[in-house]
């Protein structure tokens, strides 16, 4: 088949600026798609974390003008290649906007911390991503890379669509382009006041109820899902889950009547990234055929890592995550006492809501011995606390897609998951019948309960104690799965053809 042109907008990518899963997959997906023999590019703000990144940066001759509102505001486009490719990427060079992630002064991209601790959203973040998006399409013809789609990505990027079709299109450099919104995270949908309308230059007739506004303000998720010409999120399950009340956010009538265009994809897993037989953060690589005689140093380190006394017999329950309720964090800490009880230790590591890092503080200074605590991120920690646990933790209240528990899989460490989103995709429950099936894989459970999360922990631990051999079935199902980037890639490049014809 023809080769494709895809240009990839997003707010952050690995490598040079992340805060999560949009992140991985806006640097994974077109160095996949790449492999595949298509022309990929991506741009994104030129943000402070990209300006003093390791990843070198240079400048383009390009300045391009970008209207916001009643102003025309130059900006340069710099570009760099995303790393182990030759994949280019495009920033936005503006400083008013981007140049302020800080994360020793409590900056981060999208939000800030305030005097009494709490994080408040940027008051200008409307104005920083209409900018963009609009940048976005001024820096296409600028640097000669013309797509045939433009692949939008969550709600800073939502108006990208809504530019395509009612403002660029007459002109011949974008009329036959199309365009691909992904749906990362429904709850998060960039939700402004009516006054914004005048900064994005769009006409006031598409502020409405159809189209542009949602309860009297202007929603750019929105904007994406209504104007792109095929929308997806990223797991199948949560494409079915997001026109429903209960996962929807207020949006289940909008999905509902765009299903003809709304479709699931599961993300894939970065394998040169996110595998035990060649990760240098681990003191012993292993394999599926070595991953019981060489997946023990990890756990010793592991509980030596977080001061805990090293114990091949106790079994270590890992969890890596935003410390959100989102997560499953209330259901953890309900929990834990019990996992205590039963002879586990417990360790953590993210940060999040100042209500969680306080919890596990105090919860750790009451069992030293037993808990270990990481409040921050730590990418080569990340990747010791899956290969070192025994089981992995992802309770989560909703879960999009989800990554680390497709990262539990390689790394041999069964994840214990909520059956809900990606989460319900990708893992198949280690039940009687799945084990003697061989097809289990992981734990999972459905009621949204703190006593659901104990008794399938209580279930994995038997298992892992009393029936060692279907242990290690389960641990061998799930290091042989394959979640590779390369899979998911191709189901995008038949939904991009699609979208073109």
């Amino acid at each position: 088949m023809s080769s494709l042109r895809i240009l990839v907008a997003a707010s952050e990518v690995a490598g040079f600026a992340k805060t999560g899963g949009l992140a991985d997959v806006a640097a994974a997906l077109p160095r996949a798609l790449a492999r595949r023999g298509h022309q990929v590019a991506v741009v994104m703000p030129y943000h402070r974390a990209v300006r003093f990144g390791r990843q070198e940066v240079t400048p383009t001759p390009h300045v391009i003008n970008v209207p916001v509102g009643n102003r025309l505001l130059a900006c340069r486009v710099m570009q760099s290649t995303l790393p182990k490719s030759d994949v280019p990427i495009f920033f936005i060079d503006a400083p008013e906007y981007f140049d302020r992630d800080d994360a020793v002064a409590g900056r981060g991209l999208y939000q800030q911390t305030m005097p009494g601790g709490y994080k408040a959203d940027y008051p200008d973040n409307a104005e920083r991503f209409t900018f963009f998006s609009r940048a976005v399409m001024e820096a296409i013809p600028a640097v000669g890379f013309i797509p045939q789609v433009i692949h939008a990505n969550d709600w800073q990027t939502g108006l990208l669509p809504v530019y395509v079709s009612e403002m660029m299109r007459v002109w011949p450099t974008y009329a036959r382009m199309r365009s691909l919104f992904t749906i990362h995270n429904i709850a998060y949908q960039g939700m402004f006041n009516r006054g914004v309308l005048e900064l994005t230059g769009l006409p006031g007739y598409l502020f409405n109820h159809a189209q542009l506004e949602f309860h009297g303000h202007l929603n750019f998720l929105k904007a994406g899902v209504v104007f792109a010409d095929a929308v997806n999120t990223v797991s199948p399950t949560y494409a079915r889950e997001v026109t429903t009340a209960e996962y929807g956010c207020g949006l289940e009538g909008l999905l509902i009547q765009n299903r003809h265009k709304l479709s699931g994809i599961v993300n894939g897993v970065d394998y040169g990234e996110w595998d035990p037989a060649h990760d240098p953060n681990l003191p012993e690589k292993y394999d599926v055929d070595s991953v019981f005689v060489h997946k023990p140093a990890s756990k010793a380190a592991l509980q030596k890592e977080y001061g805990l006394p090293v114990d091949p017999t106790r079994p270590v329950l890992g969890l890596v995550a935003r410390l959100v309720s989102q997560k499953g964090l209330d259901l953890v800490m309900s929990a834990a006492p019990g996992f205590l009880d039963l002879g586990c230790q417990l360790v953590f590591l993210g940060e999040g809501d100042r209500e969680f890092h306080d919890q596990l503080q105090s919860f750790r200074d009451k069992h030293p011995q037993q808990v270990g605590i990481y409040l921050g991120f730590h990418e080569p920690l990340a990747h010791l606390v899956e290969a070192g646990s025994d089981l992995f933790l992802m309770p989560s209240r909703y879960e999009p897609s989800g990554l680390n528990q497709l990262y539990s899989l390689r790394y041999g460490t069964p994840p214990v998951v909520r059956a809900t989103g990606g989460l319900a995709d990708t893992i198949v429950n280690a039940s009687e019948e799945n084990i003697k099936a061989g097809v289990g894989t992981g734990f999972s459970f459905i009621d949204y309960t703190a006593h659901a999360l104990y008794e399938t922990v209580k279930w994995a631990l038997t298992l892992y104690r009393t029936r060692p051999d279907d242990f290690r079935s389960v641990v061998r199902t799930a290091m042989r799965q394959d979640w590779s980037w390369d899979r998911s890639a191709e189901r995008y490049e038949d939904l991009y053809r699609k979208v073109l014809s």
